[in-house]
């Protein structure tokens, strides 16, 4: 079951591991903090993404989570638009981003540590994504 928007407020630490389909691997560590504002709750990660070979990398993102109308969570881009869906029951969703498919599966079952897994498809995208999420 999903929790409820207000359960995530707070800083979190974040963890992420990258299956690239040609064998590449990429770790992301850092945090994620969720603030009210706009309506729901701003989403914010940061931290350093290691690619094999390369060197560290500081990456960050944002989005927007609201409570959604129907129940559950609508995850919205940082400028608004919409993104995907966490139900109340079922946590997969998935968003079309003209020419690749983002597939999300949630896991809240030991919750308040979850975890989010994306498979990403496409033309010149392939790859699937697990971010561990814990207090």
């Amino acid at each position: 079951m999903t929790p409820e928007l207000s359960q995530f407020k707070g800083q979190w630490a974040l963890s992420r591991e990258i299956f690239h389909d040609d064998g590449a691997k990429a770790v992301f560590e850092g945090h994620a903090v969720w603030a009210e504002g706009q309506g729901g709750y701003l989403y914010r990660e940061e931290g350093a993404l290691h690619i094999a070979g390369h060197g560290p990398v500081t990456a960050e993102r944002n989005y927007i989570w609201r409570v959604a109308t129907a129940g559950g969570i609508d995850v919205c881009f940082d400028d608004g638009r919409p993104f995907h869906h966490i139900g109340v029951q079922a946590t997969g969703d998935r968003h079309w981003c003209d020419p690749d498919t983002y597939v999300v599966e949630y896991d809240f079952s030991d919750w308040p540590k979850w975890r989010s897994e994306w498979a990403v498809t496409g033309p010149r995208k392939n790859y699937r994504m697990s971010s561990f999420y814990t207090r």
